[in-house]
């Protein structure tokens, strides 16, 4: 493992990303099938921000979870979900009419043996979570809307719909995860879900770039299909890409994996489980979905399907297989000799 490591950063390894698009599709479909269907059996876990509901905090260092819950369902609370924080015990139940708050007060108080004044109460009104939601997919359409427009213009409309497409299947994988773990959905999630967007963005528009660089001299000369000159740049950025997720999740690991397990941090956990499942997914769909999507498109194009013609016509798809090179606009369309260098397998 350690001599396939040393050479993928060395860059000796060639992935063919673009070949195996069948896989990569398929593999997504089972992430988005698998995905729907937690959202349509689970649901979100909506937090108390959303629905609404009555938060009740307090500090009570000797007791456990198992104690707080009995405490509140005695008292005729129903939807109980307690939190440990640093303040203490923060537990959210359904909206609770005055006369069911006091009695939750005066139960938690003679349980955990303190004043009812020290059992603060917060209710939070549903509205307030719907307008929040309301923002949080305004904003979105217009991130979609500005992110078709720049790419539209920076490179062309077919990268644009490829950007898109990533950007969508990223969002519902993570929607998913959220589903089937039951985490509780928070404005601090929708955060998260707006912060993923732009770094798969990112990675694509590396991606993008790249191959826009390789693939611009692209001509009846070249010795290059439009597929493998795609690939071939997809195969020089995937070090950065893999740096970058790496470097970008280290933080985010620690805070889901330690800060909440060891120092309770549990406002926290909402943020950093988007962060962390939408940084693996959205550097896979840069690499895996955007890409072979783009490549798919490309590939319609009337010259890129005659060069690929004449290509496969003197052998160059069948046997003989590309050398990496380093990758140059003037090495993808033929112009220099390192572009045709080529060796039989």
């Amino acid at each position: 493992m350690s001599g396939i490591a040393r050479r993928l950063y060395r860059g000796e390894i060639d992935v063919d990303f673009v070949g195996r698009q069948k896989l990569w599709y398929s593999l997504s479909a089972v992430l988005l099938l698998v995905s729907i269907a937690g959202l349509v059996v689970n649901g979100l876990n909506l937090g108390v921000e959303f629905k609404g509901g009555s938060v009740f905090s307090f500090k009570a260092p000797t007791a456990n979870i198992e104690q707080v819950r009995a405490t509140f369902a005695e008292a005729g609370a129903h939807q109980v979900i307690a939190q440990t924080t640093q303040n203490g015990w923060r537990v959210t139940t359904e909206s609770l009419p005055a006369e069911q708050v006091t009695a939750v007060q005066k139960a938690v108080a003679t349980e955990f043996k303190m004043p009812p004044a020290q059992v603060n109460l917060q209710v939070i009104g549903a509205s307030w979570g719907g307008q929040v939601a309301n923002k949080a997919i305004i904003g979105l359409i217009v991130f979609m809307l500005a992110i078709i427009l720049y790419l539209t213009l920076a490179f062309e409309w077919k990268m644009a719909l490829a950007a898109v497409v990533a950007l969508l299947h990223d969002l519902v994988i993570t929607a998913g995860v959220y589903a089937w773990s039951n985490f509780e959905v928070t404005p601090a999630t929708l955060l998260g879900f707006l912060t993923i967007l732009g770094y798969s963005l990112y990675d694509a528009v590396v991606v993008f770039d790249m191959i826009k660089e390789v693939t611009a001299k692209l001509g009846t000369t070249s010795k290059l299909t439009y597929t493998e000159a795609a690939n071939n740049a997809l195969n020089h950025t995937l070090i950065r890409s893999l740096n970058t997720t790496l470097v970008a999740i280290l933080p985010v690991a620690a805070i889901l994996f330690i800060g909440t397990t060891l120092f309770g941090a549990g406002t926290l956990k909402d943020l950093s489980l988007a962060l962390f499942v939408g940084m693996l997914v959205g550097t896979y769909s840069s690499l895996c979905v955007a890409t072979p999507l783009l490549v798919t498109l490309k590939e319609r194009e009337p010259r890129y399907q005659a060069l690929a013609r004449r290509i496969a016509s003197h052998g160059g798809s069948s046997g003989i297989k590309t050398v990496r090179q380093p990758v140059t606009a003037s090495a993808a369309g033929g112009a220099g000799p390192a572009a045709g260098k080529r060796k039989k397998k």
